[in-house]
């Protein structure tokens, strides 16, 4: 299995409940139409645990998306349609920053 990991930031003037609104009502169901997706997990940040003795970063997160696939190839196979539908006409998340990653369970 290979795992897309994408950490997502609120948009300056979007509040944490339409932020959630949209990743669950919008952005849910399109990802759940992904060809060759096998699992699909938001996980939506509630409290930050902190400790002193290590420094936080200056990346702000409100939520983590996993996308998991058999493999790579069946991350890439080819649809009718376009491969990663998107929410708004431009192609852009109109709620959120990403900073997506692959990564293989081992």
């Amino acid at each position: 299995m290979i795992k897309r990991l994408t950490l997502l930031t609120r948009k300056a003037g979007t509040t944490r409940e339409q932020f959630t609104r949209h990743w669950l009502e919008v952005h849910a169901p399109l990802t759940h139409a992904v060809p060759g997706l096998r699992r699909y997990v938001q996980s939506h940040i509630v409290d930050e645990y902190r400790r002193s003795d290590i420094p936080t970063t200056p990346i702000e997160v409100d939520g983590i998306a996993e996308l998991w696939f058999e493999d790579r190839a069946a991350r890439t196979t080819p649809s009718p349609r376009p491969r990663w539908p998107r929410s708004t006409p431009t192609g852009r998340s109109s709620s959120a920053a990403t900073r997506p990653s692959w990564s293989r369970r081992r």
